[in-house]
């Protein structure tokens, strides 16, 4: 989306606008409700070993900027790509939402938006990509994300110096007493540590959870 990224350069973004519609965006429902607080979606430490494993691979790497994920499977518009500019948008594309959860993730660029007025030869307008040309990078793209998650997983573990171990400690507004025994069995790797199940399977008493005890009230309430 800008003229500083080029084709087969590697975004590692900070920002992230999700404008897909139709795909399952949560692990919750079913009777448990979380709303996680999400205003900086990328661990830096994460992006700092991403960038790091890029550089070592060669390729050239741009650190920051925002993703705009889009539905799909249609490319934007120039209209719509216009827009995504105007907001300040860098890269554009349709795999990084929800899936970007894990709070980190390259970005590989495969071509340009056609958010500027195509060229023409004569009365024939000029394409400024072809599919065959997008196969091409995105198969040199899929080489180097190896090289990067090859040189990235060995530097991955010890103390972590984020708060996204925690999100989801305050996260969680539904009673302990409420939640639905296969639903809370299925989330148990998520949330286990904050509502651990007695030996029956059911949720154990959690003092102090926001939703545990009912709040006081006036006479009038």
């Amino acid at each position: 989306m800008t003229d500083d990224v080029q084709p087969l350069d590697l975004v590692i973004p900070g920002q992230f606008i999700d404008l897909t519609k139709r795909r399952v965006s949560s692990f919750f429902g079913d009777g448990i409700v979380a709303h996680v607080g999400w205003p900086i979606p990328c661990a830096a430490h994460l992006g700092d070993l991403l960038e790091k494993a890029a550089r070592g691979t060669g390729a050239r790497v741009h650190r920051g900027g925002t993703y705009v994920c889009i539905e799909g499977p249609q490319f934007s518009t120039r209209a719509e790509s216009r827009v995504y500019r105007s907001w300040g948008v860098d890269v554009i594309g349709m795999t990084n939402m929800p899936r970007r959860s894990w709070r980190g993730r390259p970005s590989s660029a495969t071509r340009r938006s056609r958010w500027r007025p195509t060229t023409t030869s004569g009365t024939r307008p000029t394409r400024r990509f072809s599919v065959e040309a997008v196969i091409a990078n995105l198969g040199k793209n899929v080489a180097t994300a190896k090289a990067v998650l090859a040189r990235v997983i060995p530097m991955i573990g010890g103390s972590r110096v984020c708060e996204c171990p925690s999100l989801l400690k305050a996260a969680v507004i539904t009673s302990p007493a409420a939640f639905p025994h296969a639903t809370r069995r299925r989330l148990d790797l998520l949330i286990g540590k904050y509502f651990p199940q007695d030996g029956r399977g059911r949720p154990a008493s959690r003092a102090g959870h926001p939703r545990h005890t009912p709040a006081s009230r006036t006479p009038l309430q």
